[in-house]
């Protein structure tokens, strides 16, 4: 009987063990917070439950959600990127421009990704030759793309109407009724959180923001893994970029402001940490949808966009509060157990 006992005792400490593990996971949050936003929005708005609206919800995050992927991975390695806006707006103004020059749409893709590639590599060169700050460097070159793609254009949209649709159908199309730029998103979503779950290379990602000294210590090329982490999110801004383009039709020489801000936000809500170490693809994508929830339940309930900006940012403010109390919590826990 007391081994009965003790068999059960045992059995049921696994199931709470368990249990207090997913309660603490931060994607369970997340996603009980978004499901209780659908349910009172359902209330609040007959609109809001529809296919038409979370459609539109899917296809405005999908794309800046591919960009939150590259975000993640380099807040995890412990680094920022505030160009990211200005990058994917300059993957569309070259492509188009490209293209208006006589190449064909693909080429010109092509040659817009690379182009945002090469940024990375002067912001990775910068960080890791020189050893400048990854925000300071970012922010630099927010400015120094964003004037670049104002240079180009003139300050005038490019009007691409005269793609083929063979190219708009990656931004426009549909396989069985779903939007090619979701298919996209969710093909990029599935192969980085394998690949950050499972791959070497990217447990040298965490390892790397986790104790960059301890890993360079235990043989870790930590300025390469800052390096790539770097060029994978402007790579990943110009495959955006383009998306955006074959979209819209158009390269706008502003697109793209602010759009930082949302990908920051996004990635912190989901449990990447502003420190390194730290973070889940799924997580910040459930991030990026609850920002999406909450920006088309300020619309649909006709909130000033002079407030949604607001709300937006206090939702960022609370994420980072949040964030660095955790970052506090574990330092203290970690003194008292050493």
């Amino acid at each position: 009987m007391g081994e009965l006992a003790a068999g059960s005792g045992e059995g049921e400490g696994r199931r709470g063990g368990w249990l207090r593990g997913l309660g603490n996971m931060r994607e369970v949050g997340l996603l009980i917070i978004i499901l209780v936003l659908c349910v009172a929005m359902s209330f609040a708005s007959p609109y809001f439950l529809t296919w038409t609206n979370f459609r539109a919800m899917l296809l405005s995050f999908s794309i800046e959600g591919i960009v939150v992927v590259g975000m993640t991975v380099l807040l995890i390695v412990g680094a920022i990127d505030l160009s990211v806006g200005s990058v994917v707006c300059f993957a569309m103004v070259i492509g188009g421009y490209l293209f208006l020059a006589g190449f064909d749409p693909w080429t010109a893709s092509l040659i817009a990704i690379l182009a945002s590639s090469g940024i990375g590599v002067l912001m990775a060169l910068a960080v890791t030759r020189i050893g400048l700050h990854s925000f300071i460097v970012s922010l630099a070159f927010m400015v120094i793309v964003r004037g670049l793609c104002l240079a180009i254009t003139g300050g005038t949209p490019l009007s691409l109407f005269a793609l083929p649709p063979s190219f708009k159908f990656i931004g426009q199309g549909s396989i069985h009724g779903v939007p090619v730029v979701i298919l996209i998103f969710l093909a990029v979503v599935l192969v980085f959180d394998i690949l950050l779950r499972r791959a070497t290379l990217f447990r040298r990602v965490f390892y790397t923001g986790s104790n960059e000294r301890a890993a360079a210590y235990s043989g870790i090329r930590t300025d390469r893994v800052k390096f790539f982490c770097i060029v994978l999110c402007s790579t990943l801004a110009g495959l955006a970029g383009v998306i955006y383009m074959s979209r819209f039709g158009a390269a706008t020489p502003t697109f793209g402001m602010g759009m930082e801000l949302n990908i920051i936000a996004a990635a912190v809500i989901g449990g990447a940490s502003l420190n390194g170490g730290s973070g889940t693809i799924l997580g910040a994508i459930l991030g990026m949808a609850l920002l999406s929830v909450v920006s088309s339940s300020l619309i649909l309930l006709d909130v000033s966009p002079y407030w949604q900006d607001t709300i937006r940012g206090l939702i960022l403010f609370a994420a980072v509060a949040f964030d660095h109390l955790l970052h506090k919590h574990r330092q203290a826990t970690g003194r008292k157990t050493s």
